[in-house]
């Protein structure tokens, strides 16, 4: 009998790669991959470079905290999602469902929990998000980023660390033939869509950033050619993210879980300004501030941080940019690739 294996999780870029990176280890164990995941959303995008992998599309609705007149309708499509992934998970018959998280991952958790299907979690921020509350209720295990999320949720949660790609632990090599050897490189990531703040302040700062080279990933849309500064290079999109901070001596980014993971891996000095509580449910202010206290990076708060500022810290985390690699190096870093396989290879 065939063996199958349904991933789920969307929304955000963070919601899918952790996936990805399983995926090398799943197609050694599974015969047929499944994603169940919505019809517009990133990981649909993703998910299409995978051809081993077959996607389902559902309908889905965003969770809200507060109940408005736009919010009336969600709970419809919830059960409507329900029903369609009750229909999926029939046909396919998978032996366990891996979610990553993400409101399209509700119903496929909750169709699963209906059917008496195996459902391990992950979640990969500092603090548990509205989604997985909701999914905890429903799965058997929900593995953890970070140890400090875990509160209230020991009963069926473990820290395994991040999921990191394979590609960040031996970085494909990159090649810029424009590059100055001879300077500094600053790589720049606002997340999968690119940061407009990051982005203005980085080209605010360029007049004194001469002497660096600078490689911004400016995001889908954002590339402006007016700017003609030597050693400055701008990219909506990189396929190689990893080879190309390979070549980073410090990187400035969000602070989405799964990036400063992965930036972690790579032992790379990080400057990370995260999304403002007004931008978001503060998950990366709380993601930055751990790493800060232990020493892998800095923190900057993006509405109070100018030019000046952010150029100081960037002279100051290259003048001690050893420290912070030692400190990342002594992280003990854990495979949570293996530890999320070995279990969902239980139900095998």
């Amino acid at each position: 009998m065939a063996k199958s294996i349904v991933l789920t999780g969307g929304g955000t870029a963070g919601h899918v790669m952790p996936n990805i990176a399983l995926l090398p280890r799943l197609s050694k164990k599974f015969d047929n991959i499944y994603y169940i995941g919505s019809k517009n959303g990133i990981e649909k995008r993703i998910i299409s470079n995978h051809k081993n992998v077959k996607y389902y599309e559902v309908d889905s609705a965003k969770l809200a905290r507060k109940l408005t007149l736009k919010n009336l309708a969600t709970p419809f499509v919830i059960i409507k999602s329900v029903c369609q992934c009750i229909k999926i998970l029939k046909e396919i018959k998978p032996t366990v469902i891996f979610s990553k998280g993400g409101y399209v991952a509700v119903p496929v958790v909750i169709a699963g929990k209906l059917l008496k299907i195996p459902i391990i979690a992950h979640e990969s921020d500092s603090s548990i998000g509205l989604a997985n509350k909701i999914i905890y209720k429903f799965c058997d295990t929900m593995y953890f980023s970070f140890k400090e999320a875990m509160t209230g949720y020991e009963k069926k949660g473990i820290y395994s660390g991040s999921p990191i790609r394979q590609e960040f632990t031996n970085p494909p090599a990159y090649k810029i033939d424009s590059i100055n050897r001879n300077n500094k490189t600053i790589v720049i990531i606002g997340g999968s869509l690119g940061s407009t703040a990051i982005n203005k302040l980085i080209i605010s700062a360029l007049p004194k950033l001469q002497d660096y080279n600078v490689i911004n990933i400016v995001g889908k849309g954002n590339i402006n050619k007016e700017i003609q500064y030597k050693n400055y290079m701008q990219y909506e999109f990189v396929d190689n993210i990893a080879g190309l901070l390979q070549l980073a001596d410090v990187v400035i980014s969000r602070a989405g879980s799964n990036t400063i993971f992965e930036l972690l891996a790579m032992n790379k000095p990080m400057i990370l300004i995260p999304l403002p509580k007004d931008e978001s449910r503060g998950d990366q202010l709380v993601n930055a501030k751990i790493f800060e206290k232990n020493g892998w990076a800095k923190q900057l708060d993006q509405k109070s941080t100018t030019t000046d500022i952010l150029i100081s810290e960037i002279n100051d985390l290259i003048k001690n940019k050893n420290k912070y690699i030692t400190n990342m190096k002594k992280q003990n870093k854990t495979n949570a690739v293996e530890i999320i396989v070995s279990k969902i290879g239980q139900y095998v």
